[in-house]
């Protein structure tokens, strides 16, 4: 029979035959042939439009299959329902799509194969309406964070809440689709407020941060330059959050984090050694920059720091690329000279690190050679100058490398040139020659582990400059005296002449360094050496009674702890350490060794206990009503882990005293505390959570903190529950997690999920009565929740 001559049912048949072979061009073009035909009634038609939007779709034209199922719904209702589902799901119409499910759900709700396509389209559409509003949300906020002219408060909300939301993949994906990257690198140029520019910065950081597509884009379009000049700020809150967009550039390019001790990606820095390498030599241009403030100097040998790594191959490219010189050339730099370089407090201390990790890092005795070479090369430059400038700038530059190499500090200061020079510095009348020559002195007797031919020579210097009329040389040679006490006494004895703390000389010097705290605005030159000098000479039980008798220098000491100055941070904690009396007089503490030995050496060891337990209470008191809660809140803010084992220390110990506690959560003490119990060393960590548990046992725990970061508190004081804490200990723990246990049933489940049954069940069964009541009352304060009850 000729094609010609088949009817609508043939050519159906026909259809439907190619179809299941999977022939669907030939099965459609039978399906349109049938319904060229005039003959044939509606219910085929529909059937015939509903057959070839199947074929259309198995083809993939989605368009032509909803056309064909509109057609035969004008016709049936329904029935072609789930083929047009199909296509608009194909064609990422999910509203539309989800719309046809619900029709065919509710007139066949039983049916089996439509019901986990509706779940599925469901979800699809939440999410779908989730981002749609989130999109709407973010150029909202854009709009408003942009526009100059808007309300200053609403402006920084509004920047506040985008950087919030940039934490989000999706977010950061959204933002930088609607080009707020370019936006923002235009509004900092012209934008006055602090806190928008700063979040708005950040937001560059986050957009950056573990997407190498985005980053690429940001470091085309907005460029590596911006950062710079946008971190050339006297602003430490603006340097800072351009640290950290730089920062998060050179993570995602290398696979680090900001985690401590984070190792980079071979493979990534191998893939974008280019960009990386790009990176150093801008930051080793703007190290000698002479038009950078001293916040942004820092930040940027900070990040050079962080960055060095076998990895990424910084070392040796500093060595190459002249690094070492141009750091050497900001480390000889002083103030009293009217640098060209603007220079901060810190920056030495900051240089000294960089050389110490570039050290480590270089492997091979030609680049240790290499470093030498480097530094003896801007030593001997020097040297043919003759002039004073030139040799205070070789002393200072040899302190900055004792903190930074020993190695290679020694392997120049032992030179016969060298000690001849300072021997003669020392001699001057100039005080600014005895100073820095002082201080070098001081670094390496630090450093040394054992007396080297340099600190025999340098004990009778160190003598003279003690019997200085001026204060800053006086307490220089102070500290130099302290640091000596680590060494034998015996082994020094035939260089010393004085005994430098003999005959009231030790309330004396504490004095002079009191007066330097007081005014320490005013002697930011010697602040430093002054706190340190206290760090030690805080140790005598009269120099503590005469410290917190002063309350001009206890508020000075406070002051000074909240302007984040790097140089003074481990001193002050010392103090504050012996003020409060924050340690166990049988436990050893690294951090305190040579405490101990200066006052073996200088005192005798009554120092170490005679001070009385109602005199330690009483500086507690002073110290917390005068405010040193703030001061340990911003000192908690360093990245030294011993500096936070000691903070926690503090805080243990006033935190111990019933009556100071709620000062302490009044004065925000809650926060720096959950940090310290979560971050640093076991030890520290320790002491922080039973500083967390006094409060707890004390204060109603949704008084002493707001909000779910209350939950943070839960795991480190559950961690003190242990067999070698005394009964007392365990109970006012079990006592705390019973007042947060009131709060609510997601308390409840915390702690439950935290502790788990078992752990706190088996206090009950302990022989100690006061254990069993409190671990039972415990037990039934989280039952009060039905899901900890079940």
């Amino acid at each position: 029979m000729a094609e010609s001559d088949l009817t609508e049912q043939e050519w159906k048949e026909k259809g439907n035959k190619e179809f299941n072979k999977g022939d669907w061009s030939e099965a459609l073009s039978n399906y349109t042939n049938a319904l060229k035909l005039p003959k044939g009634g509606n219910a085929e038609k529909e059937m015939f439009y509903r057959n070839r939007a199947a074929a259309y779709l198995k083809l993939g034209d989605y368009e032509k299959a909803i056309k064909d199922c509109n057609t035969s719904l004008k016709i049936c209702c329904n029935k072609a329902l789930y083929r047009r589902c199909q296509a608009l799901q194909a064609l990422k119409r999910f509203e539309e799509a989800y719309r046809d499910a619900e029709i065919i759900m509710s007139s066949d709700p039983n049916n089996k194969v439509i019901q986990p396509v509706k779940e599925r389209l469901h979800e699809i559409v939440q999410d779908c309406r989730k981002d749609s509003h989130l999109s709407a949300t973010i150029s909202q906020m854009l709009d408003l964070a942009f526009n100059v002219s808007a309300d200053k408060k609403k402006r920084e909300i509004a920047m506040t809440s985008l950087l919030a939301l940039a934490r989000d993949e999706a977010s950061a994906e959204e933002i930088f689709q609607k080009e707020a990257v370019t936006k923002i690198a235009q509004l900092i140029k012209v934008e006055e407020n602090e806190k928008v520019i700063c979040s708005a910065i950040r937001i560059v950081g986050e957009v950056c941060k573990n997407n190498i597509k985005r980053t690429e884009s940001v470091v085309r379009y907005v460029g590596l330059l911006w950062c710079l000049e946008v971190m050339n700020s006297t602003s430490p809150k603006i340097v800072n959050a351009s640290q950290y967009c730089l920062q998060n550039i050179l993570n995602t390019y290398s696979g680090m984090n900001n985690e401590r001790d984070a190792n980079p990606d071979k493979t990534l820095c191998e893939t974008h050694k280019n960009e990386l390498d790009m990176i150093l030599s801008c930051l080793l241009n703007s190290v000698t920059n002479k038009t950078i403030t001293g916040l942004a100097r820092d930040a940027i040998i900070e990040l050079i720091t962080h960055n060095i790594h076998t990895a990424l191959n910084w070392a040796e490219q500093l060595v190459e690329l002249r690094g070492l010189q141009k750091l050497l050339e900001i480390a000889s730099q002083l103030e009293e000279y009217e640098s060209s370089f603007d220079i901060t407090s810190s920056t030495r201390n900051i240089i000294s690190i960089c050389f110490a990790k570039i050290y480590e890092n270089t492997y091979c005795n030609d680049d240790k050679r290499t470093f030498i070479n480097a530094t003896e090369e801007f030593i001997g430059n020097n040297l043919l100058k003759f002039d004073t400038e030139s040799k205070v700038r070789i002393v200072l530059a040899i302190t900055t490398l004792v903190f930074g190499s020993l190695d290679v500090a020694e392997a120049v200061i032992f030179e016969p040139e060298i000690f001849k020079m300072i021997f003669a510095m020392s001699k001057t009348d100039d005080i600014l020659q005895q100073k820095v020559v002082c201080e070098c002195i001081v670094a390496v007797v630090t450093k040394s582990k054992k007396v080297s031919v340099f600190i025999r020579q340098s004990v009778n210097i160190l003598e003279n400059l003690y019997q200085s009329e001026d204060d800053s040389i006086r307490i220089r040679a102070l500290v130099g005296f302290c640091k000596l006490s680590k060494f034998d006494k015996s082994i020094l004895s035939d260089c010393t002449t004085i005994e430098p703390f003999a005959d009231g000389a030790t309330k004396k010097l504490a004095k002079v360094c009191t007066q330097v705290l007081i005014n320490h605005k005013k002697r930011k030159d010697i602040r430093k050496w002054a706190v340190e000098g206290l760090s030690y000479l805080t140790s005598n039980v009269e120099v503590k009674k005469e410290l917190i008798k002063d309350r001009q220098a206890v508020k000075a000491m406070i002051e000074l702890a909240e302007t984040n100055d790097q140089s003074v941070i481990f001193g002050l904690t010392i103090i504050l350490v012996n003020l409060c009396d924050a340690y166990d007089k049988k436990e050893f503490i690294p951090e305190m060794t040579e405490l101990v030995m200066f006052i073996r050496r200088y005192f005798s060891e009554e120092y170490l206990t005679k001070d009385g337990n109602d005199f330690v209470k009483k500086r507690r008191c002073v110290l917390a009503n005068e405010g040193v809660t703030g001061a340990l809140v911003n000192l908690a803010k360093t990245d030294s882990w011993n500096c936070k084992e000691l903070i926690a220390r503090v805080f243990k110990a006033i935190c111990s005293q019933h009556n100071l506690r709620k000062i302490v959560v009044d004065e925000g003490g809650m926060e720096a505390l959950l940090s310290l119990s979560l971050n640093g060393t076991d030890k520290g960590k320790k002491y922080a959570s039973r500083a967390l548990v006094h409060i707890a046992y004390t204060i109603l725990p949704e008084i002493a903190v707001s909000g779910q970061i209350i939950m943070q508190a839960v795991r480190p004081i559950i961690n003190l529950l242990n067999s070698e804490c005394s009964v007392n200990e365990n109970c006012e723990t079990l006592t705390a997690l019973c007042n947060l246990a009131s709060i609510n049933d997601s308390m409840r489940k915390h702690i439950f999920k935290e502790a788990g049954f078992e752990k706190i069940e088996d206090y009950m069964h302990d022989d100690n009565n006061m254990l069993k009541r409190t671990s039972a009352q415990l037990i039934n304060n989280l039952v009060l929740c039905h899901e900890v009850a079940i």
